[in-house]
């Protein structure tokens, strides 16, 4: 069962007097329940198409499903209940500073729900719980926390309203080596405590290795392979070759 699909989506711009694509009909599907990580070399598009994903840049032709909604003709309402149904990691947090913690991690039930004060006190504890965050660190600002409790606390708004769907953009970007690989181990212990599907843009090949089930590489404008990370040094691919041949058994 396919969580989220793209059909023939594609994106450009215009440069002076030239048009530049960056995305060329890209046809790919995710399915549920599964890790994905979307890879490819710097301007290839992974931000962009991330961005187009959770509706924050428009799609300029083709679709995209995202759990059976379409985003080009999606109705106001729909998207504001679609929201709710996925939680987005940005790579540096994207914590409010003037917010603490707690209600940093408060903020999506406050502006898409209607649970009252305590309800929201109990879930936002419980979230800042199952990151390992402790009870004493809700009233922190992001300016007194370090880079690993940002994205801890990021990582718990993101999932506060119970997301089917995680969005993950570079999720261990600054963070030191064993700080980043804890990171992966809560990640892939939240996917199964809470039954998520996810797809992450990154480029930590360590973090790569360790989580995902399944690449979509993107490079000049199409996905040139889609699968898991057997063969992946197999393939005829200039980027490929370099981001993978000979590395697998160095970082395993």
């Amino acid at each position: 069962m396919s969580i989220l699909k793209l059909n023939k989506v594609s994106y450009g711009y215009i440069d002076g007097s030239r048009k530049r694509t960056i995305l060329d009909e890209l046809s790919y599907t995710f399915e549920k329940g599964k890790f994905y990580s979307i890879l490819g070399p710097s301007g290839s598009g992974k931000t962009t198409l991330l961005r187009e994903m959770v509706m924050l840049q428009e799609i300029h032709s083709g679709e995209i499903e995202v759990l059976g909604h379409k985003l080009s003709s999606i109705s106001q309402s729909e998207a504001m209940k679609l929201r709710r149904e996925w939680g987005v990691l940005f790579q540096m947090g994207a914590l409010f500073s003037s917010l603490n913690i707690k209600d940093n991690i408060a903020l999506p039930l406050v502006e898409y729900s209607d649970l009252s004060q305590e309800m929201i006190n109990e879930i936002v504890a419980f979230k800042i719980s199952i990151v390992g965050l402790k009870p004493s660190d809700a009233n922190l600002y992001p300016s007194q926390i370090s880079g690993g409790m940002k994205k801890k606390a990021a990582l718990a708004r993101a999932l506060a309203m119970d997301p089917k769907l995680l969005f993950l953009d570079e999720p261990t970007s600054g963070l030191d080596p064993i700080s980043a690989r804890e990171f992966d181990a809560l990640i892939l212990k939240l996917r199964d405590l809470l039954g998520l599907s996810i797809i992450m843009v990154s480029h930590d090949l360590q973090s790569i290795y360790d989580t995902v089930d399944m690449v979509a590489i993107l490079d000049d404008k199409k996905v040139v392979y889609e699968g898991n990370l057997d063969t992946i040094s197999d393939i005829e691919n200039e980027f490929i070759q370099t981001f993978f041949s000979g590395v697998k058994k160095k970082v395993l």
